[in-house]
C-alpha cells in the first residue's frame, strides 16, 4: 500500500475554511502533475514539485532585467528552484537559502559564489550547502534583491500556494521585518504550465505573500498589472500554532523578545 504524503499543514493556523481549500487545490494540481508526468523523482504528491523544465523556467529567468540586476538573492531549498540557485552562483550572485524547516539558531545557508569549494551545481543543492556554505542568522544576511519562492501553484494574480507549512511565507515576513526586504523587492516563482491558475483560484490570507512573477519554461506572467503596491506581511502571531513556533528556534526568540 503506497504511504500517504505528509501533511505539511498540520500544525498551521488561519480559518479552517481557507486550510481546506488549499489543501484541496493541492491534491488537485498533484493529481493533474502526476497524470500528465510531468513530476520527477520523488514525485508530486506532499511537496514543491520537481517539475519537467525546471531548467528552461531558470533560464527564462534568467532573461529578465530583475534578475539582471541583481546581486543577492533568497531562495527556497526545493529542488524545484535548484537550477535557479544554481544560475545565481553562476552569474556571480550571492544566494540566500533557507535551511529546510528553518531549523535550528541558524536558520540559512550563505553560499559566496566567490568562495565555494565546489561548483555552482553541487554548492547550490542542499546536501552541497550543508557541505560548503556557511550557516547565518537573520541578522547577517545583506538586503535581498530578488526573492525566489516555490510552489505548488501559482496564479496570474500573484497568489502562490506552498505546501502548506507556511515557511516562505515566514520567512518573507522574517526578513520584511528586519529590513533585509523591502517593498520594491521583486518576487518570482518558477513553475510548470499544469501550475498555474487564473484570478482568484487560490485563497489568501494576511500573511500569505504575492509573487510580482511567474515563470514557466513557456512564458513570463507579470502578475504586478492592476494591483497596486505588493502588501508587506506581517508575522501573525495569532495564526501560528505553539507547536510551530517551538520548532523554530528564530520564532521562539521573538516571542520571547516581545514578552
Amino acid at each position: 500500500m503506497p504511504r500517504r504524503p505528509p501533511r505539511h499543514d498540520r500544525d498551521a493556523g488561519g480559518p479552517a475554511e481557507v486550510l481546506a481549500a488549499k489543501a484541496e487545490l493541492r491534491q488537485q494540481v498533484w493529481s493533474e502533475m502526476r497524470a500528465a508526468k510531468v513530476a520527477r523523482f520523488p514525485g508530486a504528491a506532499g511537496r514543491i514539485p520537481n517539475f519537467t523544465g525546471a531548467e528552461a523556467a531558470a533560464e527564462r529567468l534568467r532573461g529578465l532585467p530583475a534578475w539582471q540586476a541583481a546581486r543577492t538573492l533568497k531562495a527556497n531549498p526545493d529542488a524545484a528552484q535548484w537550477p535557479v540557485r544554481q544560475r545565481a552562483l553562476e552569474d556571480g550572485k550571492t544566494v540566500y537559502m533557507a535551511v529546510p524547516r528553518l531549523a535550528g539558531p541558524e536558520p540559512f545557508f550563505a553560499l559566496d559564489p566567490a568562495h565555494l569549494a565546489e561548483s555552482p551545481r553541487k554548492a547550490s543543492s542542499i546536501s552541497g550547502a550543508s557541505r560548503c556554505a556557511r550557516r547565518v542568522d537573520l541578522a547577517e544576511l545583506s538586503p535581498v534583491d530578488l526573492v525566489v519562492m516555490g510552489s505548488v501553484a501559482a496564479a496570474v494574480d500573484g497568489a502562490r500556494l506552498g505546501k502548506g507549512g507556511g515557511f516562505a511565507d515566514l520567512e518573507y515576513a522574517l526578513a520584511s521585518a528586519a529590513g533585509l526586504i523591502g517593498p520594491d523587492t521583486v518576487c518570482v516563482s518558477t513553475v510548470h504550465e499544469l501550475q498555474v491558475r487564473d484570478a482568484g483560484d487560490i485563497p489568501v490570507t494576511g500573511h500569505d505573500v504575492l509573487v510580482d512573477f511567474i515563470v514557466t519554461p513557456e512564458r513570463v506572467i507579470d502578475c504586478r498589472a492592476g494591483r497596486g503596491p505588493r502588501p508587506t506581511p506581517a508575522i501573525d502571531w495569532a495564526d501560528l500554532t505553539d507547536e510551530k513556533i517551538a520548532a523554530i528556534p528564530l520564532l521562539t526568540a521573538l516571542r520571547a523578545a516581545q514578552r
